[in-house]
């Protein structure tokens, strides 16, 4: 019997049977084991070895070694009462040339990690691609070439022919912005490239790559239910003054409007290609691509995190979340955009904490996309922990996901329609460009030893899961 089948709603805020209750990670930041059972190189292998790249110059070689302790992180989901686990597969460790040779130590892998979560009564969440691209690839051109499109497509076939009897829940491209505009225009983010023009056919080839993946996946079956993941943020212009009004267009039109009216209309809106046309020819869309990106899908899969605050004049910051490194813009036409302080607490990302953003967020895409079945496939945040006496009371970690669970269920209760929620992440990892300076984990990771230590936040998680809902204010 699973957890899922036991949790009781006992909460005052209690949600709908069959909520999903999970958390979430990606594979280069928790797997480890780089160079063994015939992995490919990535183009964050790459990366992390170039100096000033990374925080301290980390890198992922170890990371918290999930690829040898699956079994025990696995017990510690089982532990916390998880219905589902969202994780993604390493492109370079299935398919090390990312293409053509398939690696079966790799398959296998992935193979003996989902046998073990359903044997533990934890639902896999297959997401295939989280940015970690094969080198050889990125040597061919990269997202911004259009042939890596079709190698994904490929992938998702390879993946899904291996995984597919035993995993239900599939997810594509995880944020596609990021991939875009960090690895392409800024180079906060692998492959480090500063090239404004490449970024925007990078970002069209990846909605290209989710549709091309739909329509494999497909193929191979019918009932498997397929998710696309975008990260949205609510955008709020800094006053009234029409040059922030601009500003707040744009940076929402990139952001969000760029892969929602993608996935879900067919359409690039005009005003954002117009905007862009200030970098780049738009050229790179042939005939079919918008169909094929539109190709219907089951699941969006919302990751929100925070809320911009932006203005059109000058004074702001030129990033709203800048690399540890001196990064570029990641906003490509936009430069003269600014990202102002909205006045709230931040988290040690320096992330502006807003609930209601989400709120936003959510009412926006019921209301501008009605139909689509929506997930919380990423919500957490970073803070600096402290190991006490063997325990850690994160606090602002735990009040931080509840309040965004209090505006979940308030969502629900207005009728959208809101089926789970994935906490990122499980545990602390190797966080990119920041290396292992900061913690996102519901679970403490001891990096020398490689201990697992549930933070308050952690058992709190487990509290709601069991109950099936949030306490009221009076228990």
């Amino acid at each position: 019997m699973t957890t899922q089948q036991t949790q009781h709603q006992t909460g005052a805020l209690a949600f709908p049977t069959g909520f999903v209750w999970g958390a979430a990670t990606s594979a280069y930041q928790i797997e480890g084991a780089t160079g063994v059972d015939g992995r490919g190189t990535s183009i964050w292998d790459t990366f992390v070895r170039q100096p000033g790249r990374v925080l301290n110059g980390e890198n992922a070689d170890v990371a918290i070694d999930h690829y040898n302790r699956f079994r025990d992180d696995v017990a510690v989901m089982a532990d916390l009462g998880l219905t589902a686990y969202r994780f993604s597969v390493s492109w370079p460790r299935i398919m090390p040339d990312g293409a053509g040779r398939v690696n079966q130590a790799g398959l296998d892998f992935y193979r003996r990690l989902v046998d073990e979560l359903l044997a533990r009564g934890v639902e896999p969440w297959l997401t295939l691609y989280h940015w970690d691209l094969p080198q050889a690839l990125e040597d061919l051109g990269g997202w911004p070439a259009r042939d890596t499109s079709k190698r994904f497509a490929d992938f998702a076939a390879c993946v899904h022919q291996a995984l597919g009897d035993r995993v239900r829940n599939w997810s594509t491209v995880n944020e596609p912005w990021c991939a875009a505009f960090l690895g392409y225009s800024s180079g906060e983010h692998a492959p480090g490239r500063r090239e404004p023009a490449a970024s925007v056919r990078a970002a069209h080839h990846l909605n290209l790559a989710h549709g091309l993946a739909v329509q494999a996946l497909r193929a191979q079956s019918e009932t498997a239910r397929i998710g696309g993941s975008v990260n949205l943020y609510a955008v709020t212009p800094a006053s009234e003054d029409p040059a922030d009004l601009d500003a707040a267009r744009r940076i929402d039109g990139l952001q969000n409007r760029f892969f929602l009216d993608a996935l879900l209309k067919g359409v690039y809106p005009e005003d954002v290609l117009d905007d862009l046309r200030e970098v780049t020819a738009i050229d790179f869309i042939e005939d079919g691509d918008m169909a094929t990106i539109a190709t219907p899908f089951d699941t969006l899969m919302v990751n929100y995190y925070s809320r911009f605050t932006v203005s059109g004049k000058p004074g702001g910051a030129a990033s709203a979340a800048a690399a540890p490194t001196g990064a570029g813009s990641p906003w490509p036409g936009s430069e003269h955009v600014s990202f102002v302080n909205g006045g709230r607490p931040v988290t040690s990302m320096g992330w502006e904490i807003d609930d209601s953003g989400l709120l936003e967020v959510l009412q926006r895409v019921d209301r501008d996309y009605p139909g689509i079945p929506l997930v919380i496939s990423e919500n957490g945040a970073a803070f600096e922990d402290v190991v006490k006496d063997g325990e850690i009371d994160d606090a602002e970690r735990l009040a931080y996901i509840e309040a965004h669970l209090r505006t979940c269920h308030t969502a629900i209760e207005a009728g959208i329609p809101l089926q789970g929620y994935f906490a990122w992440s499980l545990m602390d990892n190797f966080e990119w460009a920041w290396g292992y300076g900061k913690r996102f984990g519901l679970v403490y990771v001891d990096y020398p030893t490689q201990r697992r230590i549930p933070k308050a936040s952690a058992r709190w998680y487990a509290e709601a899961i069991r109950r099936g809902g949030l306490r009221g204010p009076a228990e």
